[in-house]
């Protein structure tokens, strides 16, 4: 796989499932909304994370993007990049869109999670 890492910080953010849906910020950066019964899952560059009383905020996540478009049939393509970072206790967070994936590790492992998946064969693109 062909990875790249993105420039932006970003945070991890959940919010009540009844609060207001989220506005994403202007501007191409990076922006993911899911909402199921129990939450609203927000990422979204640092310095844009929704505020208030019923909002958690974890800070300081970088993005790898899959470089894409992923074929919907491809088998294995987020076990073939967790899986190592697994190996070397990186923990990630998964974003998915239709056409590719991105996996976002805290900050402090960026550089760890870069040296891990290119060892395991992957090219990783740093910003």
């Amino acid at each position: 796989m062909e990875l790249r890492v993105l420039t932006d910080r970003l945070s991890v953010c959940r919010l009540s499932p009844d609060s207001p849906w989220p506005t994403p910020s202007a501007g191409p950066s990076f922006f993911s909304a899911t909402r199921t019964a129990d939450e609203i899952s927000v990422v979204c560059v640092e310095d844009c994370a929704p505020a208030g009383d019923d909002v958690k905020v974890e800070p300081d996540w970088r993005a790898l993007e899959v470089v894409g478009p992923l074929d919907f049939s491809m088998v294995g393509v987020m076990s073939s990049l967790t899986a190592p970072l697994a190996d070397v206790d990186v923990s990630v967070f998964v974003v998915s869109t239709y056409d590719t994936d991105y996996i976002l590790v805290h900050a402090a492992a960026l550089e760890r999670a870069i040296e891990v998946l290119r060892a395991a064969g992957h090219a990783v693109h740093a910003a």
